[in-house]
C-alpha cells in the first residue's frame, strides 16, 4: 500500500519557486492571441453587420470601435495578430525539428516578441 504520509513537501513545483521559461511564456500568450483575435474579430463583423443593416445601427458599432477603447482594442488586436503568426511560424520551423535546442528555442522566443512589437509599430505607422 501506497505511503499516505509523504510529509511536508509539495506533490510539485509551486508556483512561488517555479521561474518560467521564455518558451512557456510564449506558449501560452500564444493561445491568449488566438482568444483575443476571436473577439476582435466578432468586433469586425459586429461593424460589418452593423453597416449593411441601417445608419443608426453603424453609428453605433462605429462609435464604439472609434472610440479611445474601441481604437486601443484593435491596436492590441494588430500586434496580437502578428504576435499569433509569427508565433505559428515558430511552431513549423519547430514541426520540422528544426530550432529545438534551448539556445535556438529562446533566440526564437525573442524573435517572436521583438518582431511582433515592431511589425505592429510598422502597420500602426503606415496604416494611420
Amino acid at each position: 500500500m501506497a505511503d499516505v504520509n509523504r510529509g511536508n513537501r509539495p506533490l510539485s513545483p509551486h508556483l512561488s519557486i517555479y521561474r518560467p521559461q521564455l518558451t512557456s511564456v510564449t506558449s501560452i500568450l500564444t493561445r491568449i492571441t488566438g482568444n483575443a483575435l476571436l473577439v476582435a474579430g466578432l468586433l469586425i463583423v459586429w461593424w460589418f453587420l452593423a453597416a449593411a443593416t441601417s445608419p443608426e445601427a453603424f453609428a453605433v458599432a462605429n462609435g464604439v470601435i472609434t472610440s479611445m477603447l474601441g481604437d486601443l482594442v484593435m491596436a492590441l488586436s494588430v500586434w496580437g495578430l502578428w504576435y499569433h503568426t509569427l508565433a505559428g511560424v515558430r511552431h513549423l520551423i519547430w514541426d520540422n525539428a528544426v530550432g529545438l535546442d534551448l539556445p535556438t528555442a529562446t533566440k526564437l522566443g525573442w524573435a517572436v516578441v521583438i518582431g511582433s512589437v515592431v511589425l505592429t509599430l510598422l502597420t500602426l505607422v503606415i496604416v494611420a
